[in-house]
This record gives C-alpha cells, sequence and structure tokens, in this order.
C-alpha cells in the first residue's frame, strides 16, 4: 500500500524529521530521509510505516495488506505525526524580520514530529526530566520490549505499549525491569487513568480549547511539571511557552549573558515578545554558539 498525503505548504519532510529526537525515540527508526514507525491500528494489526518525502507532502508505504478503514487510519495517523495540516504562515510573517529566524520559512521549518497518539507523547516526555538523552533512548526502548505488541514479520521490533498493557503492569516491574525509576508511578497511574476512561488524553488533539485551559489539564497529570506541559502543548500546537530545561539556560546565557548564572525567567524574557510564538522562535533560533 502507498499513500501519498499532501501538506499545507510549505512543507519539508526532513525538517519534521529533524525537528527534535523523537525520531531516535522506538517505535521510531530512519533518519531525516525516511522514517519507519511501528504502528497498533485500532483492528490490532501491528504494520510498520515508511514514511518519506513526496511532491507537495509525503509518502507513507505499508508492506502488508490493509482494508479500506485501515487505510484512512495510518492516513490519519501520519497526517498527525508529521502536522500536514499546520498553518505557520503567522508564524513565518512574525519571524521575517528576524535574522535569527529567517530561515524558518525558506525551510520550511516550525512542525514538530509527534508520535502516533498523545498517550505516547506525554509517557515520552514524563522520561526526558532528569536523565541524560540516553536514559530516555533506554527507558522507552525498555517499555516498548516489555509491552509492546510485535510486528508479526519481525517478532523483535514491537509497536508503543497500549494504556492497557502497561496499566497491567505493577509499579516494581516498571522501576525494575523497566528501569523508570522514580517515574514508574507516573507512567503506570497514567496507564491505568487513560484505559479506565478517566483521561481521555487522544481528545486534547483536535480539542478547540485555549491555552490556558490545555494547561491546566497537561499539569493535573502526575509527573508532568512546568518542563514537561511546555513540551507538550507545542506538540498539540500552543506555542507561548518555552520548555526550560538545563539546555534552555545554557543556550540563552551564552546568548545573552556572557555565560553568567541564570534562571527561567531570563529565558522567558528573552523570548517574550514572541508572544504565541515564543516557544517556535525558541526552538528554531539561530544560536551564536550550541558549544
Amino acid at each position: 500500500m502507498k499513500l501519498h498525503l499532501s501538506a499545507r505548504p510549505p512543507f519539508s519532510f526532513s525538517a519534521v524529521a529533524d525537528s527534535h529526537g523523537w525520531r531516535q525515540l522506538a517505535p521510531f527508526s530512519g533518519d531525516a530521509d525516511g522514517l519507519s514507525y511501528i504502528a497498533r491500528l485500532s483492528t490490532g494489526r501491528v504494520t510498520e510505516l515508511h514514511l518519506a518525502a513526496a511532491p507537495d507532502g509525503a509518502l507513507v508505504e505499508c508492506a502488508d495488506p490493509v482494508t479500506g478503514d485501515e487505510q484512512v487510519e495510518i492516513a490519519t495517523m501520519a497526517g498527525w505525526m508529521l502536522g500536514l495540516d499546520q498553518d505557520l504562515s503567522a508564524f513565518y510573517a512574525a519571524a521575517q524580520n528576524e535574522p535569527k529566524l529567517a530561515h524558518v520559512a525558506e525551510r520550511a521549518q516550525g512542525r514538530l514530529l509527534r508520535s502516533a497518539t498523545l498517550f505516547e507523547d506525554v509517557v515520552k516526555t514524563i522520561l526526558t526530566t532528569n536523565t541524560t538523552w540516553s536514559g530516555t533512548i533506554r527507558m522507552v526502548q525498555a517499555l516498548v520490549d516489555l509491552f509492546g505488541d510485535s510486528l508479526s514479520t519481525d517478532p523483535v521490533r514491537r509497536a508503543f505499549p497500549l494504556p492497557k498493557s502497561i496499566a497491567q503492569a505493577d509499579v516494581e516491574t516498571l522501576r525494575q525491569e523497566a528501569r523508570l525509576g522514580y517515574r514508574a508511578p507516573y507512567v503506570l497511574e497514567l496507564a491505568r487513568r487513560v484505559d479506565s476512561g478517566a483521561l481521555d488524553l487522544e481528545a486534547l488533539k483536535t480539542a478547540e480549547l485555549p491555552t490556558d485551559e490545555l494547561r491546566k489539564r497537561l499539569r493535573a497529570i502526575k509527573g508532568v511539571g512546568p518542563y514537561a506541559v511546555a513540551n507538550l502543548l507545542m506538540l498539540l500546537g500552543h506555542y507561548d511557552a518555552i520548555p526550560i530545561d538545563s539546555w534552555a539556560l545554557t543556550l540563552v546565557s551564552k546568548e545573552w549573558h556572557g555565560g553568567a548564572a541564570i534562571g527561567p525567567a531570563e529565558v522567558k524574557a528573552a523570548f517574550a515578545h514572541w508572544g504565541q510564538f515564543k516557544g517556535l522562535a525558541y526552538w528554531f533560533w539561530s544560536w551564536s554558539d550550541t558549544g
């Protein structure tokens, strides 16, 4: 099966794939030229999707025969992951007179690679906190290996776990076998709330809610602090917050404070005038020194 999906222009597949580190996290693999994603469809089928650039959009290939409904689901999934329908024209207009952002429209930057579900993105975001990137990669891979459904043609490769699969585990399994550490109870509670229906995360993907309301709902999830909330808001297309971590402090300090120690207030002040685009301006800023 091959699907050609159109995107709202300008669009660059490589810009989305390279927008942040998600492509390095299971069940993604590949690079900016082409991504593979092991997907579990609502029918229960586990299949490998190959995502690549195509004229005016993206190409999605699947070696398995799929039904018409599954094809629609795959197209919707890929469209969400790549942000094909996102309109970034207002950001480009705001950035056109800023030399540090002059490249964004030309390179069609601004879309951020997303997972198939918001549940997956929330779990992955929790697993980025207070750890190294290699630690995040390891923890995500462990969850997939322990609880994900296998690809029939290659059982070693698995989809991201359903909330139900994680919900049936216990804290010690997540802490010891998946080595999630202090994050284990947070991930377990999230999975159980989503599995029980107490929390409908996927509805937030299309909910027309103001940023403050979205922030409130995300902040209510245990383990999701200010950094994680800002990161998730960005993935949901709300850019008026900056995911401030130690790297953000380092970048802003070198750019405007001569390397002196700063706090979150200085990061916020540096991009305050960008209003609803603060997050994007920070994310795609052409930093003078990234060493």
